[in-house]
């Protein structure tokens, strides 16, 4: 299914119902970067892999290392060509259709053009998560693209207009965060999960901020866990860009 055609039948649900927005947000939100790339089509072989080791293990139905194997996801969301390719065995796991707009199955580009069309893909995943009550008391997987989660650049560009999901999901208003939610997700990380919990009536700013980094067991363990902000470390040979 579309994103459009998404969001305009649970908006219809939403106005049918009467609920407000403090029966409408997730309970759980669970943010993670799509895998390491070769080009604009592609996955490297260590993105790749790491699509196949969160579905075997951090996001899995069955693992005891899985974020969610007790709280079934109610979507797997992607937005992007790259993310759709990292969600795939996520949804194939958990035997879920995967959810991306028509703009996910087409080669990702740099330009202002191209991020427009993903900044409204973003906005209205964002108001329909917070807005919607086919998410009252959910967890949804968002498996996304970094400028679009948070980048200080982007924002700066389309300024005036909210475009990551840093605005839009209101994790710059997070109370209790050392330092705040970075303004912006590194290049070179491709191996955290942002984790926002909504359990406050009424309120659609986040209670909980939770950042996990991954640590894969065998047969992943060799999957690069750099710092935040630090350069990823890759072996020769594995094609990414």
């Amino acid at each position: 299914m579309s994103l459009q055609r998404f969001v305009a039948a649970f908006a219809a649900v939403m106005i049918g119902l009467g609920v407000s927005a403090a029966e409408a947000a997730p309970k759980r939100i669970v943010i993670v970067r799509h895998g390491e790339k070769q080009a604009p089509l592609t996955l490297c072989s260590i993105g790749t892999e790491r699509a196949q080791a969160l579905a075997a293990q951090y996001l899995s139905p069955t693992s005891p290392m899985s974020l969610i194997k007790n709280d079934p996801p109610a979507a797997i969301l992607a937005m992007t060509l790259h993310t759709v390719e990292t969600a795939r065995p996520i949804a194939r796991a958990w035997n879920m259709k995967l959810t991306a707009p028509a703009i996910g199955y087409v080669p990702i580009r740099n330009n202002r053009y191209f991020n427009a069309k993903l900044n409204t893909v973003n906005q209205r995943v964002a108001a329909d998560l917070l807005t919607n009550p086919r998410w009252h008391g959910q967890t949804v997987v968002m498996v996304w693209e970094h400028f679009h989660i948070a980048s200080a650049p982007l924002e700066k560009e389309f300024a005036g207009e909210k475009v990551t999901l840093r605005q839009l999901l209101h994790l710059d208003q997070v109370k209790g965060v050392p330092g705040g939610v970075p303004d912006t997700w590194p290049d070179d990380n491709y191996n955290f999960f942002w984790i926002l919990t909504y359990d406050r009536p009424g309120d659609t700013v986040p209670s909980q901020f939770k950042v996990v980094r991954q640590y894969f067991a065998e047969p992943y363990a060799n999957l690069p866990s750099n710092g935040w902000g630090k350069p990823e470390p890759r072996p020769a040979g594995s094609g990414c860009s």
